[in-house]
């Protein structure tokens, strides 16, 4: 019933999620940071169609292709309520650092802690795990975790850009994602997938 397909996207290699309802085709695109003409490919190779754009975080390395999935679409752009900002501040979401001082859609709907984003069938539950930003967000989806750049395979994010903190970080992973099974898999915002299990017992930033 669930469909998962992800890809990296843009120079910094963000990783870009397509969440699919198997029987409704109904989906969800999660952090488009670039090329936007492939992740369309995505969508019409999967037959899906996207109703939401769900941010994890509002950085450019994933909203870069928001405006340009959205005017395909049509989907409605939700981010959490601090971060929702950075939809429209360069300052905030880090693109005047490139020199592209990048501006995107506002969000048509703010979320915050336990909030459910219904894709289909499919019900998609939002954590709020700051630290990387204040707005940063972990999706669950059945066994299944898209963290977003808070927890990555063997690290995490960084918590030294505007509006990061560490302990605020490592207490969002330690106190809500790795209460989770072992086995409940783990989709990073950049590198390969892992398991919350596989964290517990070789991520160093779990041991200290």
């Amino acid at each position: 019933m669930l469909i998962i397909k992800g890809f990296e996207v843009g120079p910094i290699a963000a990783n870009c999620y397509i969440i699919g309802c198997e029987e409704t085709r109904d989906a969800a695109v999660v952090d488009p940071g670039a090329d936007a003409p492939r992740i369309m490919q995505w969508l019409k190779k999967l037959n899906l169609n996207c109703k939401y754009i769900i941010l994890t975080h509002g950085h450019i390395d994933h909203i870069g292709a928001v405006g340009g999935v959205c005017e395909q679409t049509g989907a409605q752009v939700l981010i959490h309520t601090k971060d929702a900002d950075m939809l429209t501040n360069p300052n905030s979401n880090l693109s005047w650092m490139t020199g592209a001082k990048m501006k995107v859609k506002a969000a048509d709907r703010l979320l915050e802690q336990g909030d459910k984003i219904q894709v289909g069938k499919l019900a998609v539950e939002v954590i709020h795990t700051p630290g990387h930003t204040q707005g940063g967000i972990t999706l669950k989806v059945e066994n299944n975790l898209i963290t977003g750049d808070t927890l990555f395979a063997g690290s995490i994010g960084r918590s030294d850009f505007p509006g990061g903190n560490y302990v605020q970080l490592i207490g969002s992973i330690k106190t809500k994602l790795m209460t989770f099974p072992p086995a409940t898999s783990v989709f990073p915002g950049h590198g390969p997938m892992t398991t919350i299990g596989d964290e517990a017992r070789y991520n160093p930033f779990m041991r200290m």
